[in-house]
């Protein structure tokens, strides 16, 4: 077990984080007055003490369930990354199904020149059921125009409607869940979801997108509507799930490993070179995703959080308590996740096992130094505690156990980390870190 407490030494800071409400995917500019931290939340009193985070203990990565130490990378391949797959499995984020099998795509547009040259745009329909009339996800996809060989990809799960992703009047609009309603309807405005594409193709670098609901709704009740309702027993119900069940963060992750099996399809694509992006709620299902899924060459998680790269363990900022909060988020975990809210110093599992497991392939997080809900300084502590995995894999850790500063990116071929001045999110000096690590990570040159 690794011990940490409030400014420990070992990496300068406090720990935890989380990300709130879904963002945008955008190149937005950060607020000129960041919104105030919630004080409570769900009717639970939200901690930012650093004096008050209290002295906690994190589960070693390294040490096998029998008590063993990992010592080389057969023990941690063969038997310890199974063991810490299993526990967030049944503890945090659920088991999901594998791969359907009669999963199919329809590509409804093949490849039309599009954004002034730059791109060749493909459009796709994963069905996941043999029917195809159950939920159904649409691909949007931006090959570089100028590729000679198949590219390497960053697929992006979206908060938005495909059609609000990117200027471009030729994607084929679609509708988006409505929680009044329970019904999907036409998106109102730009909202979230919006990609700035350009530098990536410049780059070398295709891009990929889809929107959440496609798999899964993201609201209380909305579980007859998704792909999990497919999969449960006659009668099952939100309510009545077994405790380790998927909730809705599994299955989004499993939504873009039904991406990446067509991507694995697709000549123009380096399926071997994808990486994965996701913001809030959707930064915890790419490192979800990228845990689960080997086939995944690297994760770019922002703002991830409570339940991604943030430590459950410390009392700062948002909680378990908070997120399984019945009023909230239930939904996106597994039932068995709300057992650790009251006391989530014994949970068994934290974030440094979640972002041990993505190693030896490359990790950036990213975070803003005003998100203090997320707390930033917590998911860098998250990958330092992470960092031994990394080099037994024969990677770089993040180097430091010293929290940079905003605009001070960490770019390693293992952990990487980026604080933006700003808060929660996405702001436009990101997207320069994004390509600068899809580069020294996909290698488009190649």
């Amino acid at each position: 077990m690794t011990r940490l407490k409030a400014f420990a030494p070992l990496a300068g800071l406090a720990a935890l984080a989380t990300c709130a409400l879904a963002q945008a995917v955008t190149a937005q500019d950060a607020p000129k007055t960041p919104k105030p931290s919630p004080e409570v939340v769900a009717g639970i009193p939200v901690n930012y003490v650093e004096a008050k985070a209290g002295t906690y203990i994190l589960p070693d990565a390294l040490i096998l369930n029998d008590g063993k130490h990992v010592r080389d990378a057969k023990t941690w391949i063969g038997q310890r990354r199974p063991e810490i797959v299993s526990l967030f499995e049944t503890e945090q984020f659920g088991k999901a199904p594998g791969r359907p099998a009669d999963e199919s795509f329809e590509v409804f547009d093949k490849g039309t020149p599009a954004l002034n040259g730059k791109a060749i745009r493909r459009q796709v329909k994963i069905y996941l059921t043999k029917d195809k009339t159950g939920p159904t996800i649409q691909l949007l996809m931006y090959l570089p125009a100028a590729a000679t060989k198949p590219a390497p990809m960053l697929l992006s799960i979206n908060f938005g409607a495909v059609q609000n992703a990117v200027d471009d009047p030729g994607i084929a609009p679609e509708t988006v869940w409505d929680p009044k309603t329970n019904t999907r309807i036409q998106p109102t405005g730009r909202g979230f979801g919006k990609l700035d594409v350009e530098p990536l193709l410049d780059a070398g670098i295709g891009v990929a997108t889809f929107y959440y609901g496609d798999v899964d709704p993201d609201y209380l009740g909305g579980f007859p509507n998704g792909i999990r309702a497919r999969y449960a027993k006659p009668g099952g119900t939100e309510d009545n799930r077994p405790p380790d069940d998927w909730g809705t963060i599994a299955a989004w992750a499993w939504g873009m490993s039904r991406a990446q099996d067509y991507l694995e399809t697709d000549k123009g694509v380096d399926s071997r070179r994808v990486a994965i992006h996701g913001i809030s709620r959707l930064g915890k299902t790419a490192m979800w995703a990228g845990a689960h899924d080997e086939r995944f060459a690297a994760v770019i998680a922002s703002c991830s959080g409570e339940g991604g790269a943030a430590l459950s363990h410390r009392n700062y900022g948002e909680t378990i308590a908070h997120l399984t909060a019945p009023t909230r988020y239930p939904y996106q975990f597994a039932a068995n996740f709300a057992k650790w809210g009251g006391f989530p110093d014994k949970a068994p599992m934290d974030a440094n096992l979640l972002v041990a497991l993505i190693a030896p392939r490359p990790l950036l997080l990213q975070t803003g130094d005003t998100d203090n809900w997320s707390d930033p300084k917590g998911e860098f502590l998250s990958a330092v505690a992470a960092g031994p995995v990394y080099r037994l894999l024969g990677k770089q850790d993040l180097g430091t156990d010293v929290w940079p500063a905003a605009k001070t990116p960490i770019l390693r071929d293992g952990l990487s980390y980026y604080m933006h001045d700003g808060g929660h999110g996405m702001v436009p000096s990101d997207w320069g870190v994004y390509v600068q690590f899809l580069k020294q990570t996909l290698h488009p040159e190649r």
